[in-house]
């Protein structure tokens, strides 16, 4: 295997080299949301040991995905001719046994059944009869390595992780496939020759996180303004058109959870479920809770309840890079033009967007905040707090178990921070609104993390006790 080639997912790797190591039948369950590399991973490792590979088709019915089975089956097989199409999934995993059986060699051989939930079409009887294919057959065997991957996360937890049928506590690994973070994501570029500064990395991870798919797009040799302008903003751009595509491929009825998304990105502190269904004009219910988990488990969005509030007031705040970008650039400039991200980079309405872009890219590093205030050994929980009657925010709180609190201000900046006399006297206010709603007896420490740090003045040495830098963040 090529490690080279699946840079930047160290732990994964080990879970599935683990596998071949086994002295067991192993099921490994993998999911994560589309576009970051399950498929590709699961090949380029595997790649050895793959002996049978099929992917459901969306929207596809029982005798399609059973026609693909059979012609993928006689690819495998090599015998120049597609297999008789089995007429039901019982049959189908009888034939995939029977093929497997005949394969010489006693190392690992791999099933990699990808997008599950496509191939568990309504009334199929996939899912029963994968279970028995397991159970009854795989389970006996020692050679023999399933894995089964999804890119709708709350299906493969619903279905599989938590199955209260035959397929119950059967799963013996789990991944779930996230996007990179900032050093893997500068570690791919470095595996494809390209050459950016950690600012400019930081940009293209603004626009589009830690997505392989998206990242892969990037050339060599041109700037992050450059490649965010022909990604984005040119005709033939790949990601010009990628929101519809992205939500319509996860979910059946994406109607609702784009409407969750575009109410989402208009507000910066997120929104509570309330809020929510006021805004998309949903219904509450069983059903938005189930859109709310599929949005969450896929990294779309994500909850948190902030450190003064009770349950019911947990907020949801839109946290994927693209869909934040798009709605708020590309879905209003239809028209493409060179230059476009140079010309809208340097309006006021990219000063807010980048603040809130990079607030979410450390609140997803906050474990490299810890580590650079040096209080990744001590116990510690974060969250944001805010106050709407107050109109005061702070952007994180690391609340520590050594009777300390971390404060942190987030801004994004291209040179070293100034901290005027306007500004300290607004964080000021900040901290004296936070002690009196918490009421807090803990010692409280300023922290600011920006790109560049700060200039030291006399407000700076007054009021910030730590920074953090971009550097710091990878």
């Amino acid at each position: 295997m090529n490690l080279q080639a699946v840079a930047g997912r160290k732990e994964e790797i080990a879970i599935l080299q683990d596998a071949l190591q086994s002295k067991k039948a192993e099921l490994i369950a993998l999911y994560g949301r589309r576009r970051i590399g399950k498929t590709f991973l699961v090949r380029a490792f595997y790649k050895d040991h793959l002996c049978f590979e099929l992917s459901g088709s969306q929207h596809a019915n029982m005798e399609t995905q059973l026609f693909n089975f059979a012609h993928v089956l006689g690819k495998f097989m090599d015998i120049g001719i597609v297999p008789q199409t089995p007429t039901s999934w019982p049959a189908a995993f009888i034939m995939l046994g029977n093929y497997i059986e005949r394969l010489p060699g006693t190392g690992k051989k791999v099933v990699f059944l990808d997008e599950l939930p496509w191939l568990d079409s309504m009334h199929s009887g996939f899912l029963s009869a994968f279970d028995y294919f397991w159970n009854a057959w795989c389970t006996k065997r020692t050679d023999i390595i399933v894995v089964i991957c999804g890119s709708a996360a709350s299906w493969m937890i619903n279905k599989i992780i938590f199955n209260k049928g035959g397929l119950h506590n059967r799963v013996t690994r789990q991944i779930r496939l996230l996007p990179f973070t900032l050093t893997e994501t500068k570690d791919f570029f470095q595996s494809r020759g390209i050459k950016l500064d950690l600012y400019q990395i930081a940009q293209l991870y603004m626009v589009m996180g830690g997505v392989p798919h998206y990242l892969e797009q990037v050339k060599a040799g041109k700037s992050a303004t450059q490649n965010i302008d022909e990604l984005c903003f040119s005709s033939q751009g790949p990601l010009r058109d990628e929101f519809d595509r992205l939500y319509t491929s996860l979910y059946d009825n994406a109607h609702t959870h784009i409407a969750i998304i575009r109410s989402l990105s208009a507000y910066r502190t997120g929104l509570t479920r309330n809020e929510i269904v006021k805004e998309a004009q949903l219904k509450s219910g069983g059903y938005l809770s189930s859109i709310l988990n599929e949005l969450e488990e896929s990294g779309f969005i994500t909850s948190y309840l902030p450190l003064n509030r009770k349950s019911k007031d947990a907020l949801f705040r839109l946290t994927d890079e693209y869909s934040l970008f798009y709605l708020k650039f590309i879905e209003k400039r239809r028209s493409s033009q060179k230059g476009t991200w140079a010309l809208l980079s340097s309006r006021p309405s990219w000063k807010a967007w980048s603040g809130y872009a990079f607030e979410n890219l450390c609140l997803k590093h906050v474990e490299k905040i810890k580590m650079a205030l040096q209080i990744g050994s001590i116990y510690s929980e974060q969250s944001a707090w805010y106050d709407r009657k107050l109109g005061a925010q702070i952007d994180l709180v690391i609340d520590r178990a050594d009777r300390c609190i971390n404060l942190c201000e987030i801004k994004f900046s291209d040179t070293p921070y100034t901290w005027t006399a306007k500004y300290a006297k607004e964080w000021q206010q900040k901290v004296i609104a936070y002690k009196s709603t918490l009421q807090t007896n803990k010692t409280i420490f300023t922290t600011f993390i920006t790109t560049y740090g700060l200039k030291p003045n006399d407000h700076s040495a007054q009021y910030v006790d730590s920074e953090v830098t971009l550097e710091q963040l990878f």
